[in-house]
């Protein structure tokens, strides 16, 4: 096999997720009433992921994902096959929409576990992938723990496990480092960290809200930068990885707001990562100013909504590549959506089909732009 860190993240790529197709929501939900086995969702969870990566190899693309097509959530379901979390479940109105969401708080000593139901899932994507694509798995990154399951936790703050900060570090590192290398050890090679945390410290709102937990955002941004830097210690040489930061993605509405100029220095300095990929749909990004900060890492532009079912004009597109280009060399950039297409099993609003026209679209440009076959 060849080594993937001098080629991923690919100059088309996505961040992971695809809307669910309406016969696996259907199964899901006969699955959650008790009308359908285990065994039986999981039968339809492959057919709906195989036909998936087999539409997604069609597009063009080199890497490919199972859609996330097993998750309810794109962070929870990885957290909670870990040791020393607690996820529950609990009624929200967020984004103005009744539903039942997830919350989770650390509860005893963090560990990963080498029975994780994500390794399985991993093994049966590169199965689907074959020897012309390349299998790419996504996980929450290890920041998304330390504010939701510590910082902004009432449970945690009721009953905290670590009374010492650097104990907690280490672990969590720990606990991820052990988890890169069981997705290794199973054949991974291009794995993605998805840490929407970041977004929380530059969005004045959530600045707000972590100030009245008791922490200071300011504080936490380099804080932020060596967990992550700990927590990939010890990745593999031959092993691509890359972090995907956007600013929320549920059912089309966004979380956080701002540019990235405060935590750019820390977060693009991050040297164990291949590659960033960014969000910059709309205006509530800023300019590209940020990616003057990048080292030789790849910075993969998320140019293209994946809120909105309507069509981005090529011509837009390849200006906005030349205006980061006055920023970073042309050499290190890729593109992609600015986040997946349905970061849960709900999905943003916006056809199926209109997923695939937009990365056909991306496609087109990214072939005009870097050449054809990129």
């Amino acid at each position: 096999m060849s080594n993937l860190r001098n080629m991923a993240p690919f100059r088309y790529d996505i961040v992971g997720s695809f809307l669910r197709p309406a016969r696996l929501k259907e199964a899901r939900a006969r699955h959650l009433q008790g009308e359908l086995s285990k065994e039986a969702l999981t039968e339809v969870e492959n057919e709906e992921i195989a036909a998936l990566i087999a539409k997604e190899k069609a597009v063009g693309l080199k890497a490919v994902t199972d859609g996330e097509f097993r998750r309810r959530s794109w962070h929870l379901d990885f957290l909670a096959g870990l040791r020393g979390l607690t996820v529950y479940e609990f009624e929200s109105t967020g984004f103005g929409v009744k539903t039942k969401a997830l919350g989770t708080y650390v509860s005893s000593t963090l560990d990963f576990d080498p029975a994780h139901p994500f390794l399985d899932h991993f093994r049966f994507t590169q199965e689907q992938a074959g020897a012309d694509a390349t299998a790419k798995q996504t996980i929450p990154g290890p920041n998304m723990i330390y504010l939701d399951a510590v910082i902004l936790s009432k449970q945690y703050a009721a009953h905290p496990v670590y009374r010492d900060h650097d104990a907690f570090v280490a672990d969590l590192a720990r606990t991820y480092q052990d988890a890169i290398q069981a997705f290794y050890d199973a054949g991974c090679r291009y794995l993605q960290l998805d840490d929407t945390s970041w977004g929380a410290l530059f969005s004045e709102s959530f600045r707000q809200r972590i100030q009245g937990c008791g922490y200071d955002p300011d504080a936490l941004i380099p804080q932020f930068a060596d967990i992550t830097r700990q927590a990939l210690a010890k990745r593999p040489d031959d092993m691509a990885i890359t972090m995907h930061m956007c600013k929320g993605n549920f059912k089309s509405h966004w979380l956080y707001e701002g540019r990235y100029d405060t935590i750019a220095s820390h977060l693009l300095g991050i040297d164990n990562f291949d590659g960033f990929f960014l969000e910059y749909d709309d205006e509530r990004s800023g300019g590209f100013e940020p990616l003057t900060h990048l080292h030789k890492q790849k910075i993969v532009l998320g140019l293209m909504t994946t809120k909105k079912g309507d069509l981005e004009s090529k011509d837009d597109l390849i200006a906005r590549i030349r205006e980061a280009e006055r920023y970073v060399p042309l050499e290190q950039i890729c593109i992609s959506p600015q986040c997946g297409f349905s970061s849960t099993l709900d999905g943003n609003d916006l056809p199926e089909e209109a997923q695939w026209k937009k990365l056909a679209l991306l496609k087109e440009t990214a072939d005009e732009v870097f050449g054809e076959g990129c």
